[in-house]
């Protein structure tokens, strides 16, 4: 088998390790592995790729492709705005392991870094908008406005939300201002769709249409023309008519504007992008939601609150976890299983940095550059469409906006024109004198600065003016020195334990290498500085690229076609479900909509099933976690007329590779059904079978997982779509970029191919692997959980296993009889862990009082024996608790985790040593992570909610 040099050191474990692995096995070779656990009906291993590279190819293919691009200056605006990325930032965040490799917060003990500058981005979102309360992140301004929409909808119903304005029922209509950005538009009206809601566009510069009942109304705040309206009249009129409001705004812009909060709205959302993110051809960026108080626990995404630990210290933690997807299933109001938290710590860096006064001095920057356009241009002749704006110009230019769109664009200028009267110029960050200049030229009215100069007035009329503060804490009035921010960054990533630190054996969430040299070009300025509404002969490398990985996806899968727009695995999921829905009813079958969905399925599964418009059937799974045949065929028979879909994980969510796959996809085709088979767990799979030839017609496929984009403490993540021929035409597309995509079903996300900036990342990953080492890299992963469980085994039972009782990619222990004779819990030993240096494994799912182990290929011998000589030590305590030699509740598994500050103190009343406490086992003392706080108190959390940086005082004793 021939291999690149890079393979060989994306794998961990090396050949004599692998040897030993097999051996403790009873295995040959590792085709002989593959062999006994993998179906033989399901086997494709015909994987037709280009050739691996090396590192140093991989960068010069990449550079070449970057060289195709052309970044020129984009004045095209639309929600997309050049930044300027203080470097600080980009070192030693967006380029530090330390954060890129974090998983999501869910064991906050380990968390409090990324916790902390997640609850920045809360507060610097909550003081922008003056709404008191903000997730954590959404995954862009557009699909933020389509949970907002749902999220007025379940307020007005009165679906536990509070509001005093709830009304009588609407008729399901949301009322969006023509003002909107097209992008937000076009998927508002996908979501929508299939909920039963009407969107209906209108033009509300005269008011809200008389006589009309609907639910919810969205504002943008600047328009997209750019202009500043005072929306006060508009909110309280609709507020009067028992509606909520949803105001889409520009949190830059909100430094000079009155916010959404001030002027009545319920909720605001929209984007940090131009808070430090790069246009990066569309995303990643970090997407907001902030709502006024009673509509909190609707909020959707995750939100970070403050509550304390074991020792009545301030801690962070998510609050209000019961609203998750994955507990609430086909009942939850969002399919949100991600956020962006690389982003959201990007943008409230950013803010930190520059500070209140900072972001207010370029965003009055921004304002004096459009301000001076404007009056360069009336000056000139040319009339401007709008006397109030923040930083973009409409100019009416009749029958002449083609010709200064290419005049510009030859000055190394993009504008947007709106139409053949009319060309839109927005500033931003980067704008320079130099530039004005040149739209002067394109607009041909050269010469006119002097004069315009004289006739600027940047201020803004008082009746849209922000007076009130913002970003009042500390946190954001302290680290001005880049000495102060760098040292402030370095304490908050020592506060957590990412995959820089130590194996993160997360079932299901696949945390394994993410090479720098698969990361090292998403910085690159040619990549980065595409604005996605560019033309597309600027973006040639980029686009080269999209098509490279789209080809690559569906060999890889088995399928005919790919979009890669879904911007998470959650936003796959509903593009594919949409596919099939949009299928049947071309196909006269609209009345299909019955979705059969395992009982062991991730919780986005139903979520998604249900944003689609389908009606969710559980289908049981029998004793071994196999979908239960007899149960597929019944629930098939019943819903012959009506059934839709099924989706399933493959291998299972069990960790299982299920013999009956082909049968169950038959059985599902041969009652007018379509079959989804959810990529979570492709990693499994990839050079060893094929979901789109052994029956499934359409996956969404996991980037952040098995294609080695990190997770990023809980994004970004990318979700493509992959689909059979049938399906294709039904893929997403977009209104401003239309040959992105067949638009059979329409956008998902706000940007046409999604978070396009860290494509590069899967690109490279398949480059620098070829097919035989992506084959190798899922044997090796089949291996390592095999090896694992095998190891555990006598210390915990593995729930299921598959043929000749192997595991897949991963194994789940079984801890459900420990916990009832001893009181140890699954909590217990996740927190255990924390002392001896490792992150838990996925708690609890998909079944409560387990843990379910996945080591990936990327982790080395070494580290395997050092995860399983932990879990076996751990072991050994719990048999201690059980002979009574220590109390559960007052035991090291309980007492943990325990901070330097805890097994330090004057008072040591536990009946297990200090030593036990921190140094377990004696490797341990030379290489010890110290948690920040000890073992958190979720409950108090949520029942005394604080979402925003927490008084200094409170922080301090």
């Amino acid at each position: 088998m021939t291999t690149s040099p890079f393979v060989r050191r994306h794998i961990g474990p090396a050949e004599t390790e692998v040897a030993r692995m097999l051996d403790a096995l009873g295995v040959g070779d590792l085709d002989s592995l593959v062999k006994a656990t993998v179906p033989d009906a399901i086997r494709d291993e015909d994987l037709t790729l280009p050739a691996p590279v090396d590192e140093t190819e991989v960068i010069a293919e990449l550079r070449t492709l970057a060289a195709r691009n052309r970044v020129l200056t984009q004045m095209i605006g639309l929600g997309y705005n050049d930044v300027i990325v203080p470097p600080v930032i980009q070192r030693n965040i967006l380029e530090n392991p330390a954060w890129y490799t974090a998983y999501t917060p869910y064991q906050p003990e380990i968390s409090q870094g990324r916790l902390e500058a997640l609850l920045n981005f809360q507060t610097l979102v909550s003081d922008l908008t003056a709404l008191p309360v903000s997730g954590a992140s959404l995954l862009d301004e557009s699909t933020a406005a389509a949970e907002a929409m749902q999220l007025c909808r379940r307020a007005v119903k009165g679906d536990g939300a509070g509001s005093s304005r709830a009304g009588q029922m609407s008729n399901g209509t949301f009322l969006v201002d023509a003002e909107t950005l097209p992008q937000t538009v076009a998927v508002l009206q996908v979501r929508a769709e299939p909920l039963g809601i009407a969107v209906e566009v209108a033009d509300l510069s005269a008011g809200l249409p008389a006589g009309q009942d609907f639910f919810g109304v969205l504002l943008q705040h600047p328009g997209a023309s750019g202009v500043v309206r005072d929306l006060r009249p508009l909110i309280d009129d609709a507020h009067t008519r028992g509606a909520q409001v949803v105001v889409a705004a520009d949190l830059l812009a909100l430094t000079l504007l009155t916010p959404p909060g001030e002027l009545g709205a319920d909720i605001a959302v929209g984007t940090s992008q131009r808070l430090g993110l790069p246009m990066a051809f569309g995303g990643p960026h970090a997407g907001y939601l902030s709502v006024r108080s009673g509509l909190e626990r609707s909020l959707p995404g995750r939100l970070v609150g403050v509550s304390v630990d074991a020792d009545g210290a301030p801690a962070y933690r998510l609050a209000l976890q019961t609203r998750e997807q994955h507990i609430r299933r086909e009942k939850a109001t969002s399919n949100i299983c991600t956020a962006q938290v690389l982003l959201a710590v990007l943008s409230s860096t950013y803010a930190v940095y520059h500070g209140p006064d900072g972001l207010a001095a370029i965003a009055q920057r921004i304002h004096r550059h459009a301000s001076t356009l404007a009056a360069g241009l009336t000056t000139g002749g040319i009339t401007v469409r709008h006397s109030t704006f923040f930083d973009t110009v409409t100019a009416v230019v009749p029958g002449r906006a083609d010709a200064v769109v290419a005049a510009a664009l030859r000055l190394g200028i993009n504008l947007r024109r709106i139409d053949a009267d009319s060309v839109a110029i927005a500033c931003d960050e980067a704008t320079t004198a130099a530039h004005i200049d040149a739209v002067w030229q394109a607009f041909g009215v050269a010469g006119v600065g002097a004069s315009a100069a004289d006739r600027v007035d940047d201020s803004l009329p008082t009746a849209v003016r922000r007076t009130s503060p913002y970003l009042t804490h500390p946190v954001f009035n302290t680290h001005r020195s880049e000495t102060s921010l760098l040292r402030y960054l370095r304490r908050l990533a020592d506060r957590d334990l990412a995959l820089d630190r130590s194996m993160i054996p997360l079932g299901s969430c696949t945390m394994k290498l993410n090479a720098t040299a698969e990361m090292a070009s998403v910085t690159w300025p040619e990549f980065a500085g595409l604005h996605p509404f560019a033309p597309l002969d600027q973006a040639e490398g980029t686009v080269a690229l999209i098509h490279d990985l789209e080809r690559w996806l569906a060999e890889i899968t088995g399928y005919a076609a790919v979009s890669l727009q879904p911007n998470a695995g959650s936003q796959g999921e509903l593009a594919g479900l949409l596919a099939i829905r949009a299928w049947h009813r071309d196909r006269g079958e609209a009345h299909r909509t019955v979705c059969l969905i395992p009982s062991s399925a991730h919780g986005t599964n139903a979520a998604s099933a249900v944003m689609a418009g389908m009606r969710v059937v559980v289908v049981a799974c029998d004793d071994d976690g196999n979908v239960d045949l007899a149960d597929l065929r019944a629930k098939a028979d019943e819903h012959a007329a009506d059934l839709s879909a099924l989706m399933v994980t493959y291998p299972s969510t069990h960790g299982v590779y299920e013999e009956g796959i082909r049968d169950i996809c038959a059985v599902v085709h041969e009652h007018g059904g379509q079959v989804y088979v959810d990529g979570a767990n492709l990693n499994a799979l990839v050079g060893l079978a094929k979901p789109g030839a052994f029956g499934a017609d359409v996956s969404h496929l996991n980037l952040h997982k098995t294609f080695c984009i990190p997770h990023g403490g809980g994004g970004p993540g990318v979700g493509p779509v992959a689909v059979r021929s049938h399906l294709a035409p039904y893929l997403p597309g977009h209104p401003v970029v239309p040959s992105c995509g067949p638009d059979g079903s329409g956008p998902v996300s706000g940007a046409p191919w999604g978070s396009a900036g860290i494509l590069q990342i899967p690109w490279a990953y398949i480059r620098l692997m070829g097919a035989a080492g992506l084959r190798r890299a899922t044997e090796v992963a089949v291996l390592s959980a095999n090896y694992v469980a095998r190891a555990l085994a006598p210390h915990y039972p593995v729930l299921y296993t598959g043929r000749n009782d192997f595991v897949a990619h991963e194994c789940i222990l079984d801890l459900r009889e420990i916990t009832k004779t001893t009181g140890v819990t699954v909590d217990d030993v996740a927190k255990r862990l924390i002392d001896y240096g490792f992150h838990a494994p996925t708690m609890s799912f998909p079944v409560a009082g387990t843990l379910m182990v996945e080591p990936t290929e990327s982790e080395d011998l070494a580290e395997l024996d050092r995860f399983i000589a932990a879990m076996v030590a751990i072991k050994g305590e719990i048999d201690r608790v059980a002979a009574g030699e220590w109390p559960a509740d007052d035991s090291p598994l309980r007492g943990a985790p325990h901070t330097a500050a805890s097994v330090s103190a004057d008072v040591w009343d536990h009946p297990y040593s200090r030593e036990v406490a921190a140094y377990p086992l004696p490797s341990l003392r030379k290489d010890k992570y110290w948690p920040p706080v000890r073992r958190i108190d979720g409950a108090h959390g949520d029942r005394n909610l604080m979402c925003s940086c927490p008084p200094v005082e409170d922080l301090v004793g």
